[in-house]
């Protein structure tokens, strides 16, 4: 057959790509996913049942317990409920509450499809699972009143909250979410709340705004405490109230004219008194485990209800000595003087034992908590600082007094002078002219380098402590940047060879059936390298010495291996700042405003405070006969009468040596010491040891000798162009300084 009678062959079939076929699987699986997921939702919809919550809601008291788990610290609340029909609560009342929580109250199937795609975002983020952002679905979470955090429980609140929406009244549902809401203080429920707050348990009796203040708390009792004395929470509750207020006119509630009317100040309180259970000094204790537990996303409810079993990192015996230490070592004349302690386990973060007032019930305000000027106690975060940039301790600085820094005189405390001093002198007798000498003129962006070691140390971030970031005085401490809590975890970083670990004093949470539904492992694991272990040796080799021979010469009494930093800060008191600002200035720098003493050993950590007054700004100085309120004298005896039994019976324990060639004296002071002219450190109170520990380095210059007769009480007067907020250190600066930047508080 000739070649062109040949049948043409035919064309050869092309395969599928090999992704087609995969897409179409994809596909079908994804096809039948949704099919099985419908059926799923259908079945796990039908079989949910709505609960009766007259016989599911039931509240648990929640147990605390010292972290022994044998010694109970208390419980946050006695549960207080009565339930009114909704018939007896005012729609103003009503409408108050929906306008803070759920605005589409009464059009919305029970679930907020917005609030389910954050969760289902929370989710695949591995976050915790957000509340039901609904009334309907806040109410269901209510009735069940669990813990659990997982995507079931999750699902059965939305099916509950869908059914609810379809089956039940939305007035029946309003009725039960009013009855049983926390409002915080044990209130379960409109009535308990009106009487806890208002003594009103009857809500026909609440005012508008008494009803939105009542709103504006239950979202979040905790972050809304009308008993904080924190300025910022105040700001919070009035753009919270205002918010409710707003929802109410919009809804025509209220009018705008009342709205402007209503909003221009809170309604007064007329609360009930406190449960027993917060009183005395150990009320503190419990009001921080209680903050703690929400920051960790416990809700307001479980945390009073939820019969969870809340294990502290409070030491049983460590804390009955710290109460005992404040009770017994301050001066004779007290009144008006206020001291806050905190004890830290270093490598831990764990708060052993604290000390923030005599008496919860009486006063909120917790002085180991509320952040104070740390003045000189500042300075090892500017020595670390120092060291990580390649400074020694032998480098020598300028120790007279003043010195000259971006245009003003700053001194030493009662305007010593020391001469050309090592930085190891210059921490030993916490001299200031010479770490403004380093800080300032020797480091690069030295203040911003200050905030740094401060911050990885352990001091919390704030808009303070950032905005003197450039500042020359930030050394010292001039301002508000910590309180006793912060300085003992963040001297526990040194103790930990450099290792921070956040500060907590929870340590376990189980739930009613004894499962563990939190515990700090978790915050071991956040623990992270601040500094070089060999710098933190440093800085532990520098304290010691200003325990051996220093302004905390006082804490050789401990007779073991301790390191430690006394700090003052001035300024001008409360009283006399109308005074100060008539007179242009003349009393700036005239009154000792705090005195700390931090102190450590490898195994504790131990910050104490003193202040005066009503608000802490008082001066301090009446309460001494030294020549101010020195960290050396009160602060460091108070601290000795906790350390000593709450060391007794541990074995003695010596810091890490630091590298040899750090430690050499390679200095050529070319300066004679300063003369023997009265101290500010007061004498120990006992004999110290005729040798010093085997850790402790040898002295590279004399120390000054002790005087017979106390000084004369003399403070140099400061003027100033403008009045500032007091910050500024007693004795230190001798001539007027200008305008910017904002003068310094801190001394020893």
């Amino acid at each position: 057959m000739s070649e062109g009678r040949r049948k043409a062959a035919p064309p050869r079939r092309r395969k599928k790509h090999w992704a087609l076929r995969v897409l179409g699987w994809f596909a079908a699986l994804l096809f039948l996913g949704i099919i099985a997921g419908c059926a799923a939702f259908f079945v796990m919809y039908q079989t949910t049942k709505i609960p009766d919550p007259n016989k599911e809601f039931a509240t648990n008291t929640t147990t605390v317990t010292y972290a022994d788990q044998r010694n109970p610290l208390g419980s946050f609340y006695e549960q207080n409920r009565h339930t009114v029909p909704l018939a007896q609560i005012p729609k103003y009342v009503q409408d108050s509450v929906i306008a803070a929580e759920d605005r589409t109250f009464w059009t919305n199937p029970g679930i907020s499809p917005s609030g389910m795609v954050r969760a289902g975002v929370n989710i695949m983020r591995g976050e915790q699972l957000q509340g039901g952002s609904t009334i309907t679905q806040q109410y269901v979470k209510v009735m069940y009143l669990t813990q659990e955090r997982t995507v079931s429980r999750k699902f059965k609140e939305l099916f509950i909250a869908t059914k609810l929406g379809r089956q039940q009244d939305k007035s029946k549902t309003l009725e039960g979410y009013l009855n049983t809401i926390y409002f915080g203080e044990g209130a379960y429920g409109i009535s308990a709340a009106g009487d806890a707050y208002f003594k009103k348990p009857d809500p026909k009796t609440l005012s508008v705004q008494e009803s939105a203040l009542l709103a504006t708390v239950l979202n979040n009792p905790t972050l809304f405490d009308v008993n904080d004395p924190d300025p910022r929470t105040k700001k919070r509750i009035i753009e919270r109230y205002k918010y409710v207020l707003d929802g109410m006119q919009q809804m025509g509630t209220i009018t705008p004219t009342q709205e402007k009317q209503y909003a221009n100040r809170l309604p007064k309180l007329n609360p009930r008194e406190k449960s027993s259970r917060y009183g005395g000094p150990n009320g503190f204790l419990l009001d921080m485990a209680r903050k703690e537990l929400v920051r960790l996303g416990f809700d307001e409810d479980a945390i009073t209800g939820g019969g969870l079993k809340v294990t502290t990192t409070f030491n049983y015996q460590q804390q009955k000595r710290i109460l005992l230490a404040a009770k017994n070592e301050h001066p004779k004349k007290d009144a008006g003087l206020h001291i806050g302690m905190a004890s830290v386990q270093p490598g831990t973060g764990q708060l052993l034992a604290m000390y923030g007032g005599p008496d919860f019930l009486k006063s909120q305000l917790n002085w180991a908590t509320t952040k104070a000027r740390p003045g000189s106690s500042f300075k090892p975060f500017a020595l670390a600082a120092a060291l990580q940039q390649g400074k020694s301790l032998w480098d020598v600085y300028q120790g007279d007094s003043p010195i000259v820094v971006q245009g003003q005189k700053f001194g030493n405390e009662l305007s010593t002078d020391y001469g050309d001093v090592t930085l190891m002198k210059a921490t030993e007798q916490s001299i200031n002219t010479a770490f403004y000498d380093l800080v300032d003129n020797d480091m690069e962006d030295g203040p911003a380098k200050v905030v740094d070691a401060a911050e990885a140390a352990g001091i919390p971030a704030s808009k303070t402590l950032e905005k003197d970031r450039q500042a020359p005085a930030t050394v010292l401490g001039p301002d508000a940047y910590a309180s006793p809590v912060d300085m003992a975890n963040a001297y526990a970083t040194f103790a930990a060879d450099g290792k921070y670990t956040p500060l907590h004093v929870i340590k376990e949470v189980r739930g009613p059936d004894g499962k563990v539904l939190w515990s700090d492992a978790s915050v071991i694991k956040q623990q992270k390298k601040a500094f070089d272990p060999e710098i933190a040796h440093l800085v532990n080799y520098a304290l010691q010495n200003v325990v051996q021979k220093g302004t905390g010469e006082g804490a050789k009494d401990l007779d073991r291996a301790v390191a430690g930093k006394t700090g003052t800060a001035g300024g001008v008191a409360v009283e006399d700042r109308a005074k100060n600002k008539a007179c242009d200035g003349c009393k700036d720098g005239s009154a000792t405003l705090t005195s700390w003493w931090t102190g450590y050993t490898p195994q504790l950590s131990t910050s104490v405070l003193y202040r005066a007054g009503a608000t802490g700004e008082s001066d301090l100085d009446p309460y001494s006969d030294d020549p101010a309120f020195f960290g050396g004298n009160w602060p460091l005896k108070t601290w000795l009468a906790f350390m000593k039994p709450a060391l007794e019976g541990v074995p003695d324990a010596e810091f890490a040596e630091p590298d040899k060639d750090q430690i050499k004296d390679t200095s050529t002071p070319t300066s004679t010491p300063p003369p023997s002219t009265p101290t500010t450190t007061p004498p120990p109170s006992t004999p110290p040891p005729s040798t010093p520990p085997p850790s402790t380095p040898p002295p590279s210059t004399p120390p000054p000798s002790t005087p017979t007769d106390k000084p004369t009480k003399t403070k140099p007067t400061r003027t100033t162009t403008t009045p500032v907020f007091p910050s500024l250190p007693t004795g230190g600066q001798t001539t007027k300084p200008t305008n910017t930047p904002k003068p310094p508080g801190g001394g020893q």
